[in-house]
């Protein structure tokens, strides 16, 4: 079976749902799981977000969500997590590849994130999936801890993605 990005998925993998307005208090309970408190989004942010032009969403009901934007041909994700128990799974990493297609299919020519420098599993995640760095957020974080932004260029064909 074809999945995100016509990834082949494995068996007993979902394919990600779309995130609505309803979705909010269940991505913001997965955000909640992730995050240190000073970081949590609540449900209010999410919905804000979702509710916003050019804002989408992403989950898996096992424990993962992705929250993003996009506005002309460039998007941002703005919060990708998974809950400890379920992570180095690849929910990340499909959450992150469907999230890629539907941003190719509004038109999309590029994703933008933010990431800590501390956070090398997710920067692992990104940099498998084609992320580069293209700078730095200092003192971005609450706890005063530096950002790296990442960027990948998307191609109309998913297929000659670098």
């Amino acid at each position: 079976m074809s999945g995100a990005g016509g990834r082949t998925m494995l068996a007993g993998e979902r394919a990600p749902r779309a995130a609505t307005l309803v979705h909010a208090a269940v991505l913001a309970a997965i955000h909640a799981a992730c995050f240190p408190p000073a970081e949590r989004w609540g449900e209010t942010a999410i919905a804000n977000q979702l509710g916003q032009p050019g804002g989408f969403g992403l989950f898996d009901p096992a424990g993962a969500m992705l929250l993003g934007r996009m506005a002309a041909d460039e998007a941002e994700i703005l919060a990708l997590a998974v809950i400890p128990a379920r992570r180095r799974q690849g929910l990340g990493r499909t959450l992150l590849t469907a999230a890629e297609t539907l941003v190719r299919a509004a038109g999309g020519r590029v994703v933008f994130l933010e990431v800590a420098c501390t956070n090398a599993p997710a920067r692992a995640l990104y940099a498998a999936a084609g992320y580069r760095e293209i700078g730095r957020r200092s003192r971005y974080y609450h706890d005063g801890g530096d950002a790296l932004v990442l960027a990948r260029p998307l191609r109309r064909d998913a297929a000659t993605d670098a």
